[in-house]
């Protein structure tokens, strides 16, 4: 528990922290860029969360919290994430994942470490209006065929997943979650899965490589 709360540096992450006292409450958030180790020795299951529903859509908040079945998705998937405890908890820096973590986080009496390569599709230069027809076009291609800034997010997410030395908690995204299945699967298609909101599809990192275990719940939804 103490460890959670001093000043994080990428070299002593505790990725993994115990559910100390749930009377312990001085929780602290970390911001964290680049998680790097130069050497590999990850053996970690990774239970990759997306959030629960948005109170707006992709086109029409860039940063939306979570409505009232969103927060009831949270709890629930904090309820299903209790039978794995001990986990780390990392989480995109967006209100709707941040949100979703928050039941977990009250679990465990840790927060979340926010990391950058979990966060949205990055959609640089692109207005609300513009990004939703930007990002039907792009669910229907081919990673491939992306800009290198795409390219470049989906390979610093996987790396950010190899790197893991213990059991974690992740909450992020339905594009990221796409873009790390279809690392695992080798996959060329963007659009490879449609995790529900709320869902948990679950990878392995212990081979040196990333595995996918188990999917999560799809649903018919759109991007939020």
């Amino acid at each position: 528990m103490i460890a959670a709360r001093r000043a994080v540096k990428n070299s002593d992450l505790l990725y993994k922290l115990p559910c100390p006292d749930p009377c312990l409450h001085a929780k602290k958030r970390y911001t964290v860029n680049t998680l790097s180790f130069s050497k590999r020795v990850s053996m970690a299951r990774i239970y990759m969360v997306r959030h629960g529903r948005a109170a707006a859509g992709f086109s029409e908040d860039a940063d939306p919290g979570l409505d009232e079945i969103g927060h009831q998705q949270a709890i629930e998937a904090a309820q299903k994430l209790n039978s794995v405890l001990p986990v780390a908890i990392i989480s995109s820096p967006l209100k709707r994942a941040l949100e979703t973590a928050k039941p977990l986080e009250d679990i465990c009496g840790i927060a979340a470490v926010i990391e950058n390569r979990v966060a949205e599709v990055p959609s640089t230069g692109l207005s609300l209006s513009e990004r939703g027809p930007w990002l039907q076009k792009v669910m229907q291609g081919y990673w491939s065929e992306q800009s290198t800034e795409l390219r470049s997010w989906q390979d610093n997410m996987a790396n950010c997943l190899l790197d893991l030395p213990s059991d974690t908690a992740i909450f992020s995204h339905f594009i990221a979650i796409n873009a790390l299945v279809a690392v695992a699967l080798g996959k060329d298609q963007i659009s490879v899965c449609r995790p529900d909101n709320g869902s948990i599809t679950i990878f392995d990192n212990s081979r040196q490589k990333l595995d996918l275990i188990k999917l999560g719940s799809a649903a018919e939804t759109k991007v939020n």
